[in-house]
């Protein structure tokens, strides 16, 4: 069952428990709605989540026309992105300056727990990819320390995904 979502605004703090996409995409929209300054984001290929919405290119734009803002996203496959989502692609190439796309390499393709991060502050954590279910905490650097490593990890193994420009003849 989802519990409300805390309202930082209220000074209020916490984790709770989604259990279903509908939810999930819920909650990324209010982290994204927090995001001042670094937003991070592990998915297998970003086909779950809204990511492809009008919507949710909206907040990124918002969020990235900020000074020093910096979105960093790593998946297994980027085919789903460059076939169903022209709006984000949109996004990247507009703001390659402050996007990077990663793909993972090998020693990260048995990840299966996709992660939004919000600042170190704030994340939303799905146990797998197959289980809707997932945590989501507001306000809780140290909750979210362990997943920033995890984060970090998988970058680490990144090889170029999606380019905000074409090369070419």
């Amino acid at each position: 069952m989802d519990t409300p979502t805390p309202d930082p605004a209220d000074g209020n703090s916490g984790t709770w428990r989604v259990d279903t996409v509908a939810a999930q995409v819920e909650a990324i929209d209010a982290l994204l709605a927090l995001a001042r300054q670094h937003v991070q984001l592990f998915d297998i290929d970003l086909a779950q989540g809204g990511w492809q919405t009008a919507a949710r290119v909206d907040a990124l734009t918002r969020f990235l026309r900020q000074r020093n803002a910096r979105f960093d996203v790593i998946v297994h496959d980027t085919r789903w992105m460059e076939a169903n989502a022209p709006r984000f692609v949109q996004l990247l190439r507009q703001y390659g300056h402050a996007m990077t796309v990663y793909r993972t390499g090998a020693a990260a393709r048995a990840a299966m727990d996709p992660l939004l991060i919000v600042d170190e502050r704030h994340h939303l954590h799905r146990f797998h990819i197959d289980q809707p279910r997932a945590t989501v905490a507001i306000d809780l650097p140290q909750a979210t320390k362990p997943l920033v490593t995890r984060f970090e990890e998988i970058w680490a193994t990144g090889e170029p995904g999606l380019a905000g420009t074409v090369l070419g003849l």
